[in-house]
């Protein structure tokens, strides 16, 4: 005697979830290249232009084509291409961090300056003297520099850090450190650096924040630096978000 177990349902209510979010990723990307200008390849906006075969462009990029169609080298005059227009006013979007966990839904007009100000979309890695390639949220990039660039980890608000010089009027070659503080739930990147500019050495100490502009501006940060066990100079500021240099100390 066999025995078995029978197949599921095929058409449960994820596999219909997940439909509909492919669906809804798939019709967004066809209606961007819809609007996209063949010359920028930038959305386009009212005044949209089309020549008299119905290829439609921006309005910025006609004068730099002298007039002439990039694809079929006709004529393109004042003609504006309305339905195109009528189109992308009555059209939403979903944002393209879709996948990355945002839900917004804007009009295709509104959609850029969302995307632009996205809390999903994904930050370049902040690790100072490298072409590092990796992008992610702020979770990946925290354990991407702990794991990846074994960058050093912190918590609280009060830290200090030593950077002894034996000789500090002589930098051999630019130096680079990087720790990461988690307090107040964010995390901030403190950046030291050690260069050379002609016969000048030049010592920089600035903070980054790891987030927005607007989040950034709800905090305040003070950089003492010490010589010889004196006081030498203090810093206050308040850190910039997207991993912007906000100060530097030389």
């Amino acid at each position: 005697m066999g025995g078995g177990m029978a197949p599921g349902n095929p058409s449960s209510s994820d596999d219909i979830m997940d439909s509909e979010s492919v669906n809804s990723e798939t019709e967004s990307s066809s209606f961007r290249e819809l609007l996209e200008c063949p010359v920028c390849v930038t959305p386009m906006y009212p005044p949209i232009l089309q020549c008299s075969n119905g290829h439609a462009l921006c309005s910025g990029c006609l004068p730099k084509l002298q007039n002439q169609c990039p694809t079929c080298r006709s004529k393109v005059g004042p003609m504006r291409c309305i339905e195109l227009e009528k189109v992308a006013a009555s059209h939403e979007l979903h944002c393209k961090y879709q996948n990355m966990g945002c839900t917004a839904i804007y009009p295709y007009h509104s959609i850029l300056k969302h995307e632009a100000q996205c809390s999903y979309r994904p930050y370049s890695c902040p690790y100072p003297g490298s072409e590092c390639a990796v992008v992610g949220d702020i979770p990946h990039l925290v354990a991407h520099l702990r794991d990846d660039h074994k960058v050093g980890m912190q918590s609280g608000s009060i830290f200090n850090h030593g950077r002894p010089k034996s000789n500090p009027d002589k930098v051999e070659n630019a130096a680079w450190m990087l720790t990461v503080f988690n307090c107040f739930g964010h995390y901030f990147c403190l950046h030291f650096e050690a260069t050379q500019m002609g016969m000048v050495p030049v010592y920089m100490v600035y903070l980054r924040f790891m987030g927005e502009k607007e989040e950034a501006d709800k905090y305040g940060y003070s950089l003492e630096v010490i010589g010889n066990g004196e006081k030498k100079l203090m810093w206050e500021g308040v850190p910039v978000g997207k991993y912007m240099i906000f100060g530097a100390l030389n």
